[in-house]
């Protein structure tokens, strides 16, 4: 990833993608109360992607790492080819599933460092199945990342901090995974968003920090999360948004700005690079913003900040390599 940034600077590009959102359809076999892509794609929950679209909008954002989302991927027609051309391409996989068909299917892929299933799991098993209105969801989830591990697949999870969870749970539930082996962990606060509006649910940035100024006791897990991200979330650091590196390509088209805020879809990627004023997007500048402190969006300028001293680039560093 450095020697990608690297060039891309050095190519005098300012704004450039790390990870593209694909979502190739928005169907999804779970109606989870945090997700707004069924509100927001209601007229056009049945369209999809095929899969030279997909394979287009990877080499159009010249994006290292494709995040395979949805909608659930995994009821994709020919998610497994997909998955064989990306890698084919040299790009890294994170295919995003709620893990209720992965079992069943895992014949469809191979084993490799650039392909991570990356499971959606917001805590133990009463907690999961609550937020995903499904009993028994967390159970499915459990036995394919146990079957995908014996089959050699890297596997990571992807937890959404909520109101009512407590970061005990969240503890337990890691330490749960790691006796099964899991490789890695995403976790990261569920914030009141426009397409989800919820004040029961979701966190507020005051409620977000006082959540997670007790992230530290997950610490000894592997954490798929940079410290300055961390720190962010426990209010001890400011960084700014880069949504623009996480571009999110679905059946609509390229949409802008980002990964939660649909205010415009764009045909292709150039234009919605050049015609987003992104400048007028992130906390202090758009009021739906200001809640906001999501991965997709701060995680970049975690790593691209060219202001980083060399402490930040030493930890980088270290966190990278372990």
């Amino acid at each position: 990833m450095g020697t990608y940034i690297t060039k891309k600077r050095l190519a005098g590009r300012k704004k450039f993608s790390l990870v593209l959102m694909l979502e190739p359809l928005h169907t999804c076999n779970l109606a989870c109360s945090g997700c707004g892509r069924i509100r927001e794609y209601s007229e056009t929950l049945r369209k999809q992607m095929t899969i030279d679209e997909c394979v287009a909008a990877a080499e159009e954002s010249g994006a290292p790492i494709i995040s395979i989302c949805g909608g659930e991927p995994l009821i994709y027609p020919g998610i497994g080819e997909l998955v064989k051309r990306l890698n084919g391409m040299g790009l890294h996989i994170y295919l995003c599933t709620n893990g209720q068909r992965l079992k069943e299917m895992l014949d469809e892929f191979e084993p490799s460092s650039r392909l991570i299933f990356n499971i959606h799991l917001d805590g133990p098993e009463k907690t999961h199945d609550a937020i995903v209105c499904r009993e028994g969801a967390f159970d499915i989830a459990m036995e394919a990342m146990i079957a995908a591990k014996a089959r050699g697949f890297l596997v990571s999870t992807n937890t959404t901090v909520y109101q009512q969870t407590e970061m005990s749970e969240i503890e337990r539930l890691l330490e749960r995974l790691s006796k099964i082996g899991v490789d890695s962990h995403m976790v990261s606060p569920a914030f009141d968003y426009e397409a989800v509006r919820n004040g029961e649910l979701f966190l507020d940035r005051e409620g977000i920090i006082k959540k997670f100024r007790d992230i530290d006791r997950l610490a000894r897990f592997p954490l798929a999360t940079t410290p300055m991200y961390l720190e962010f979330l426990k209010g001890e650091r400011q960084i700014s948004c880069s949504a623009w590196a996480n571009p999110t390509r679905n059946p609509v088209g390229w949409r802008s700005p980002c990964y939660m805020l649909a205010d415009k879809h764009y045909d292709t990627y150039e234009e919605l690079m050049e015609q987003t004023d992104w400048d007028s997007y992130g906390p202090g500048k758009d009021a739906r913003c200001a809640d906001c402190m999501v991965h997709y969006g701060f995680e970049p300028s975690a790593v691209l900040d060219p202001n980083k001293g060399i402490a930040d680039v030493v930890r980088l560093a270290m966190w990278q390599m372990k």
